[in-house]
């Protein structure tokens, strides 16, 4: 492939590089403020909010302008986030701003895919968008502990205690947010080279009725159409259960295997080590034309979820998970591949992924909120592990006799 994809894929990985290394550098900022202990998982749901909030507005905002610049402005928009952290704006209030700007971007992320590459090439680009995606996650995670990690804390702190002048930086949790200002910075450099393509679908008015009308209309649209249908349903399923699932490894990992927060934690990469696996697995051997085809991956991976429960060794704990990312993988980067076609040829490749993010933060949402209510029942965290491999593999047992033949 030329120059100009592979910047798509840099500006996309030093801007996914920053959203994950920031989550941790804004827990940190609230601790050093003495924040209710509460307020830690609540971080991700202002973050997941304006996905959900502002979806009626990103696709129409990402098809009106050329997707590089939508991606600058967005990476802009987190900048400022960042800023707003710096200069004392609550974190929670900070780190919602940083999700307008994720959910302005990802429809241009994808979108541009679809206006920059022929139709055959899709699952290839996707396999290779989301592994980048899930490095940036694994990288992120790692950059952003050491970032606020206490051995760095201890440097950073002894360094700036000795500065004249330091910008107004005072604690290490602002050391970090300001390197991760850096970080989109590179990305928005990134975004100055992505190829200028023609706007394909224009607005026909601009004003919040028409908005809101033209995404029902949309959303009716999408989930009316066979391949929109389960495309739609299998990646919302897909991230609802990946975000529930990180959750239930950390409980499962203390009390199967007995490991502490910190393997635990390490425990959930392994996750998107397999993911990555997944990722180039469908990009190499599923074709956009067979995509349906993959929805028994997963089925299968609701089954491997389940075994877990008979699992009380890291060791064979690794394996197990790295199964299930490779199945995840398999599954949704055609998944993925799919519906932006479909909703490219539709409506629009922003007002379909805008779409889509809707749905799989809705379904992140309600999926966490089930999880909770089990753990609060008094539920074990094994039953909580079997009904959730047993909801994935129904769900898609349903959704492949439904859709099968769709493509045959």
């Amino acid at each position: 492939m030329n120059r100009g994809f592979y910047t798509i894929l840099a500006a996309q990985f030093f801007s996914s590089l920053g959203d994950n290394a920031l989550l941790f550098a804004a827990i940190a900022l609230l601790k050093s403020i003495a924040a209710p202990t509460w307020q830690i998982p609540v971080l991700q749901q202002f973050f997941v909010f304006a996905f959900i909030i502002i979806a009626p507005f990103v696709g129409p905002f990402s098809d009106a302008l050329p997707k590089g610049r939508v991606m600058l402005i967005s990476n802009g928009i987190k900048m400022v986030g960042c800023l707003a952290m710096l200069i004392g704006i609550h974190p929670l209030l900070a780190y919602g701003l940083v999700g307008i700007g994720a959910a302005i971007y990802s429809p241009a992320k994808y979108g541009i895919l679809t206006e920059y590459l022929p139709a055959n090439r899709l699952v290839w680009a996707n396999g290779w968008m989301e592994g980048l995606t899930v490095a940036a996650v694994i990288l992120g995670a790692i950059f952003g502990g050491l970032l606020v990690g206490h051995r760095i804390e201890m440097q950073v702190e002894q360094q700036l205690s000795s500065m004249d002048y330091n910008a107004g930086i005072k604690t290490a949790p602002e050391f970090a947010i300001t390197v991760i200002f850096l970080v989109y910075l590179v990305a928005m450099i990134f975004n100055l080279f992505i190829p200028k393509l023609p706007i394909e679908h224009q607005l026909s008015k601009r004003n919040l009725t028409f908005f809101l009308t033209d995404f029902w209309r949309c959303f009716v649209l999408l989930w009316k159409d066979p391949l929109g249908q389960v495309s739609l349903a299998v990646t919302a399923l897909f991230w609802g259960a990946g975000t529930t699932l990180r959750f239930i490894i950390l409980a499962w990992a203390a009390t199967s295997l007995n490991l502490d927060l910190e393997q635990s934690t390490q425990l959930t990469a392994v996750v998107a080590v397999g993911l990555a696996i997944g990722s180039v697995l469908a990009a190499k051997y599923v074709s956009l034309e067979h995509s349906v085809n993959v929805l028994p991956l997963g089925m299968a991976m609701g089954v491997v979820v389940a075994l877990m429960i008979f699992v009380n060794d890291w060791k064979l704990a690794i394996p197990l998970l790295v199964l299930v990312g490779i199945l995840a993988g398999s599954f949704v980067i055609p998944m993925n591949a799919l519906l932006q076609h479909r909703g490219h040829q539709l409506m629009g490749s922003g007002h379909s992924i805008a779409l889509q993010n809707f749905n799989e933060n809705i379904t992140i949402l309600l999926m966490l909120g089930a999880y909770a209510l089990m753990i609060r029942s008094g539920l074990s965290v094994n039953f909580a592990v079997v009904a959730f491999g047993g909801f994935v593999f129904t769900v898609m047992a349903w959704l492949y006799r439904k859709h099968g033949h769709d493509q045959d």
